[in-house]
């Protein structure tokens, strides 16, 4: 079912937007001396691999591409370009980004990926940039497959998949507080995300959703921001440096660091690779689950708590290491 199809990628077209907001935010912060803060260096580093991000794209896009285009060719179905198909599949690709990012969280070589946009320990606009440049290695288009099976033309798939990504720019700042609750209820804010960004034992592994928060209430990962508990952002054991290299592979080299020790079996290879972050074979190191297990033990009184509920754990709870 080989055709010419072709979007716009509005996620170029929204760049205007992004600088423009990102310039509103810095006043309104620099004005009312609330709402977040910027830091220089922080700031250019998630512009930098802003960049890298979109360049990754331009010369590895075609793999994500082919593939999807291969599927496209095997299947009989074909729901079309129409705004109802578009509807359609906006709302199918969101579930898809749910279960990409909660992978993303809890299998360590997905997350190796996707650890550089938890990077910052700041919270503005400029951190939804602070993309990764090492996507395609994760093998997570494969996630994008049952759209194309359903009939959605790839490049409707990825459209779909640049407006999620602009949605989820406006969500990355301090300077909007809670939104009316019903708003609250379905769709991803700022203050839902704003714990998602949170290296606090009670924030860590949830609030996964891209744009609606109905993914994370059905199943069983949200946690709502606790006006007694400040969000602290950033990961569980913080870089310490702005250099954009070490921001984007860091995670990789410690995975062939670790992999590579001499002694060990093949299974703790490869659990060093695919288990959560975290994961550790002689018990060096604390997975999310030992994190809040260990708070518990310190704060009995929490158990219970929003984001220590005894929900059971997905597939490869993690952490923000």
């Amino acid at each position: 079912m080989t055709e010419t199809l072709s979007f716009p990628d509005p996620t170029q077209l929204a760049v205007p937007f992004f600088i423009a907001a990102i310039l509103i935010e810095f006043l309104w912060i620099a004005m009312k001396k609330r709402g977040g803060r910027y830091e220089t260096r922080d700031a250019v580093t998630s512009l930098v691999m802003g960049a890298g991000s979109v360049a990754e794209g331009i010369l590895l896009g075609f793999i994500a591409w082919g593939f999807l285009m291969v599927l496209w060719d095997l299947t009989p179905l074909d729901l079309g370009t129409s705004v109802w198909a578009l509807v359609a599949c906006f709302v199918l690709d969101d579930l898809r980004y749910y279960w990409v990012h909660r992978f993303g969280h809890r299998i360590r070589w997905v997350w190796a990926s996707h650890v550089n946009h938890h990077s910052s320990q700041h919270y503005n606009l400029t951190t939804a940039l602070r993309q990764t440049w090492t996507g395609t290695f994760t093998f997570m288009m494969v996630v994008k497959a049952p759209l194309v099976l359903l009939g959605f033309h790839p490049a409707l798939v990825l459209f779909a998949g640049g407006l999620n990504l602009i949605y989820q720019f406006w969500i990355h700042t301090e300077a909007i507080g809670k939104l009316p609750g019903w708003f609250e209820a379905v769709m991803n804010t700022p203050s839902h995300h704003r714990v998602h960004h949170g290296r606090n034992p009670r924030y860590l592994d949830c609030n996964y959703a891209g744009v609606f928060i109905v993914w994370d209430r059905m199943f069983g990962t949200f946690v709502p921001e606790q006006e007694d508990e400040k969000v602290d952002y950033g990961l569980v054991h913080n870089l310490g440096t702005f250099n954009p290299l070490r921001v984007a592979f860091h995670e990789w080299l410690g995975i062939w660091r670790d992999i590579t020790q001499p002694g060990l079996t093949l299974r703790q290879r490869l659990a060093y690779a695919f288990a959560p972050p975290g994961y550790s074979h002689d018990g060096s190191r604390e997975t999310s689950a030992q994190i809040k297990a260990r708070h518990l033990a310190r704060h009995p009184q929490d158990r219970g708590t929003p984001g220590f509920t005894d929900r059971p754990p997905g597939p490869a709870q993690g952490l923000r290491s």
